[in-house]
């Protein structure tokens, strides 16, 4: 590589300015001359390294170069001071393309007439390439040197900087796991002052609690103290209640004890309602005597003593009447004479009454076809139904009479369980359905709800006969006063009444008997006075309602009647109300036309028959046409021309009320040849 790098820079410099002159080596003067006047100069690169190697190295010796110096005249001094320096460029970096130009450039002035150069020239040069070859070598070892240092140092960095970045990581880890570290210690302190404050939440939860329980204590110690004292405040009440019985019924007692002289003067033995009373006073105060022994008097204690009083009232009232009546009875025999002597009298005119017989034939004659009490069949009917009724209660009695505590919460509850539902039932056909489900499931022998209790037929022997009997007693009472207030109401109690009735037979035969005992022209049927039986007895056979010797107001017993005729007349046409169970009506309209037929063949009765007859064919008048049709109408025209006057002829003149009404009534169906439907009959 050296050789072709030495010849590469002999052609340079032979193709140099002094590489194309012409040396002759014999020299003569005029050469001598030429030589000296010519400039014979190196490269600048030649000069650079003559100036700025050579002598700072030991290649070339003193001699050799002071030698070298004689021989080329001064040529080492020669440089090129107007060719600047190059830099120095490092042998490895420079390639051939590089020296090559460098070469070319640094002999652009030199004459092309020298040619070669001389041996120490040469030399010269070889040992510059030497240098050269050698510095580059050096360099590269330096070089080579520099760049291991330069990759152990940057080794050296790296690891350096790996040990640190491995101290930074291991002192940024240190500082999460202080960090961590200094969490934990909050957290586990905060949960301990969490668990503390929640210690101390626990203790005063369990103090409030303890706090509670004792105001719960004390408020429930105080509500039975209440309780308590409400207790004895009420038990105290009971026994008030209960002594002031006591001395009502010593005091009706001591008025059913009758003088004895005035019995006998009157006839009369009283001495079975004295002795009654007096066990109904014995009773009570035995009742009163346990009670003042005990604690206080029940519930129970005080209706037990209310029911003897009332019993005592009843008793003084029957006592009253049999003395009434033995005081009629001695009246009719002081005056049994005083008949005799009026007997004369009566022939007498007797003589009279047969000279005006014709007057008297007109009258009877009128008077045919009429009667004064209803159809045999049906009086005996009606008497069978009474002797019913009187059965199933002598067969209660023992229930009704019992004394026995267990007994009385026995009738109690029993009559609840009939009393209520009864009274509940309303215009809406649902309230009529569910009382109607809870009386039939009790008359089938289901339990029914009472309040708080349950009720059945199996509590007792005589359940059935009580039920039956109360629940007829209750429906005609439901007649008397909700019906006899308000008309439409007839028709949902009827709805009941009917569903029992075809369900339950023996409570609709109490329930007409009870209705006739009340209102006996339901039969119809009007009871005749009988020579000695005292007047309020008459008119208690009448209906009317006697409190003592008080009679009922006229008008309020026209109204009651109106009530329970009104149901009477609903229920015959109201069947299947609740299903279909029998093929007919167990009192159906037949009934209903028989008690319209057998009203017209009486005598009617001053204001009773009027406002009855307008009642009945009111609410059961449309229901007649629509099943008799014409025969219907030939009653309605017999009722107006032959009873209707002779209802006018026996009512007075400030009494007219009833017998506008009918006249009223009577006028219009006959006008429009139709009756309307009753008020309340639409809803159902």
């Amino acid at each position: 590589m050296s050789s072709y790098r030495d010849w590469d820079t002999l052609e340079a410099l032979k193709n140099s300015p002094k590489g194309r002159l012409r040396y002759n080596q014999q020299w003569t003067s005029e050469e001598e001359d030429l030589l000296s006047q010519s400039i014979c100069m190196l490269s600048p690169y030649a000069g650079w390294v003559l100036e700025n190697i050579i002598p700072n190295k030991t290649l070339i010796d003193g001699s050799e170069c002071q030698e070298y110096m004689q021989d080329s005249n001064g040529l080492s001094s020669v440089s090129a001071p107007a060719s600047p320096v190059p830099p120095l460029i490092s042998p490895a970096e420079m390639d051939k393309k590089q020296e090559e130009q460098i070469i070319l450039e640094s002999c652009k002035d030199v004459d092309p007439f020298l040619r070669l150069p001389s041996a120490k020239m040469l030399a010269v040069e070889s040992k510059i390439r030497s240098f050269e070859e050698e510095q580059k070598m050096k360099s590269r070892e330096e070089l080579n040197a520099r760049l291991e240092y330069v990759n152990r140092y940057n080794r050296s960095l790296a690891e350096k900087a790996a040990e640190q970045f491995k101290r930074f990581e291991e002192m940024l880890e240190l500082k999460q796991r202080q960090e961590k570290q200094k969490l934990e210690e909050q957290l586990e302190k905060d949960s301990k002052e969490a668990l503390e404050r929640q210690e101390k939440l626990k203790e005063e939860h369990r103090h409030r609690a303890k706090l509670l329980s004792l105001k719960l204590r004390e408020a429930e110690q105080q509500r039975q103290q209440e309780l308590e004292r409400t207790r004895q405040e009420e038990g105290r009440e009971r026994m008030r209640r209960l002594c002031t019985l006591q001395q009502e019924a010593l005091q009706l007692i001591q008025k059913i004890e009758i003088d004895q002289k005035l019995q006998e003067t009157l006839r009369v033995d009283l001495s079975i309602f004295s002795k009654r009373g007096n066990h109904i006073c014995g009773d009570l105060s035995n009742v009163v005597r346990s009670s003042s022994e005990g604690q206080f008097p029940s519930q129970d204690d005080v209706i037990f003593g209310e029911r003897s009083v009332q019993e005592l009232k009843l008793l003084l009232r029957d006592m009253e009447k049999e003395v009434a009546a033995a005081q009629e009875r001695y009246k009719a025999v002081e005056e049994a004479a005083k008949q005799k002597q009026k007997d004369a009298e009566q022939q007498q005119q007797q003589a009279k009454a047969q000279a005006s017989g014709p007057t008297q034939k007109k009258t009877q004659d009128k008077k045919e076809g009429l009667q004064s009490t209803s159809d045999k069949n049906i009086m005996e009917q009606y008497k069978e139904l009474l002797n019913r009724c009187d059965q199933c209660l002598n067969a209660i009695s023992a229930l009704l009479t019992s004394k026995d505590a267990k007994d009385k919460k026995t009738r109690f509850e029993l009559q609840k369980a009939v009393l209520l539902p009864v009274g509940q039932i309303s215009s809406d056909l649902t309230n009529v359905q569910e009382v109607f489900k809870k009386l039939n499931t009790l008359l089938t022998g289901g339990e029914v709800r009472t309040l708080e209790k349950s009720v059945s037929l199996s509590i007792h022997a005589l359940a059935s006969d009580f039920v039956n009997y109360k629940l007829a007693e209750r429906f005609v009472t439901q007649a008397e006063q909700e019906v006899a207030s308000h008309h439409e109401s007839a028709f949902p109690l009827a709805m009941v009444v009917s569903g029992i009735w075809e369900r339950h037979p023996q409570v609709g035969e109490l329930f007409l008997a009870h209705l006739y005992k009340k209102c006996p022209y339901s039969v119809p049927f009007y009871p005749a006075y009988k020579k000695g039986v005292p007047v309020i007895d008459y008119q208690r056979e009448l209906g009317y309602n006697i409190d003592g010797s008080v009679v009922e107001a006229q008008d309020h017993f026209l109204k009651r009647m109106s009530g329970m005729i009104r149901l009477y007349a609903a229920i015959i046409q109201i069947r299947n109300a609740f299903g279909t169970v029998q093929s007919h009506h167990p009192h159906g309209l037949n009934y209903g036309w028989r008690w319209l037929a057998q009203m017209l063949n009486l005598e009617p009765v001053v204001d009773i028959t009027a406002t009855l007859l307008y009642d009945f064919l009111e609410v059961c008048g449309n229901a007649l046409l629509k099943q008799y049709q014409d025969q219907f109408w030939k009653l309605i025209i017999l009722l107006k021309e032959e009873l209707f006057p002779r209802i006018q002829m026996i009512t007075a003149e400030g009494e007219m009320g009833a017998v506008v009404r009918l006249r009223s009534f009577l006028e219009n169906i006959l006008q429009q040849k139709t009756i309307p439907l009753p008020k309340g009959y639409q809803r159902f």
